[in-house]
């Protein structure tokens, strides 16, 4: 049976008209990678002038993996048998053989931007760059930016949740960045647009580690009172940037002039992987002290830490929810954020699918 090169699930758990990050833009040197995204197993390589191009991963002679092959003049060669596959996902060559008539595989629309790879799961006609989620701070030099990659064994929506409520900073990084005022500082759920955003803004405490640490790095003094803020934006299809930072006590907060404080924006894009896994790329930019690269490092260790920290909560929370389906959660008005971020990728999947979403779900 031949494999129609845009064929897909119709029924999906995320939606498929977006953009995802696939990879960051160094993962892809000279080696094809495969990655599976939203449960579609994909193989990305360059082409000959260095384009980012991204096919099934998966070879129409055997139905072996091509991310097991290499890449050769531009073109991707199955580590199988030797089949050659071109950047269209149409086989142009194989040792001994005619490949004219051989089944094509699906491509994918993929854009290399801001240090990322792109993917748009859905039909690649559709792709419209346009909706890639713009990163102002990536293109500015009054930036710096510091990341990394973590694979995590849970379903995606669960580190949405997590990061659209940052109670648990208190608890499960105590060492950190956590401290008791979380908890006692007002959170603000609001749409804006099309992001669902939350917040917090606290006033006259003390820095906790990580922070003093940043206002070191900033120039600032790390034993006087601060004035803290988190506001964590959710945007479809599965991005969650944070604006953090604290300020000197009585500068401004969040409104302080840069001299007063250390501000920072926090990077969380999550790829579905399949229903219980995800692709999780975190990464901090900052104002302040850019040009320090041994800072950069020092926060990215940091922060490396810190979701570390998470990792281990989420996926014991997924081996949790699989054994005991039938349990139903509470719903608490810190749980606000999540929820609202869930119903709007809810409603992303029904407009996929032409379905009504109740919105009182």
């Amino acid at each position: 049976m031949s494999r129609s090169p845009q064929t897909q699930d119709i029924a999906s758990p995320w939606p498929l008209h977006a953009w995802y990050v696939a990879a960051a833009a160094d993962e892809l040197a000279d080696r094809p990678l495969g990655r599976t995204i939203c449960g579609q197993p994909m193989v990305f390589f360059r082409g000959a002038e260095g384009q980012v191009v991204a096919l099934e991963d998966f070879c129409p002679h055997r139905g072996a993996p091509l991310s097991l092959g290499f890449v050769r003049d531009g073109e991707l060669v199955c580590g199988y048998h030797g089949l050659v596959m071109g950047c269209a996902g149409r086989a142009t060559a194989m040792p001994g053989q005619r490949v004219e008539k051989f089944a094509g595989i699906r491509r994918f629309a993929v854009i290399e931007r801001y240090g990322f790879l792109w993917v748009w799961p859905g039909d690649a006609e559709t792709a419209d760059p346009a909706r890639l989620h713009h990163l102002a701070w990536a293109e500015s030099p009054d930036w710096a930016y510091g990341g990394g990659y973590y694979h995590i064994a849970c379903d995606y929506r669960l580190m949405v949740d997590n990061l659209m409520d940052l109670t648990h900073e208190t608890y499960v990084h105590s060492t950190s960045i956590g401290q008791k005022e979380i908890d006692e500082a007002p959170v603000e759920t609001l749409i804006e647009g099309e992001q669902v955003v939350t917040r917090r803004f606290m006033d006259g405490i003390e820095a906790p580690p990580f922070w003093k640490m940043a206002l070191r790095g900033a120039g600032l003094p790390d034993d006087q009172p601060v004035d803290r803020w988190q506001i964590c934006r959710f945007t479809l299809p599965s991005h969650v940037l944070i604006e953090v930072g604290v300020a000197l006590a009585g500068k401004g907060g969040y409104h302080a002039e840069d001299r007063w404080k250390a501000a920072s924006t926090v990077v969380d894009f999550i790829t579905p992987e399949t229903e219980t896994s995800h692709h999780y790329f975190w990464g901090m930019a900052r104002r302040f002290a850019v040009a320090d690269s041994a800072l950069t490092d020092t926060i990215r260790a940091g922060q490396g830490k810190i979701f570390g920290e998470d990792l281990e909560m989420l996926e014991r929370q997924q081996a949790n929810l699989l054994r005991y389906p039938e349990r139903r959660l509470m719903k608490l008005n810190i749980d606000a954020g999540g929820v609202r971020s869930r119903l709007m990728i809810e409603r992303a999947i029904a407009a996929e699918q032409a379905t009504p979403v109740d919105a009182a779900a």
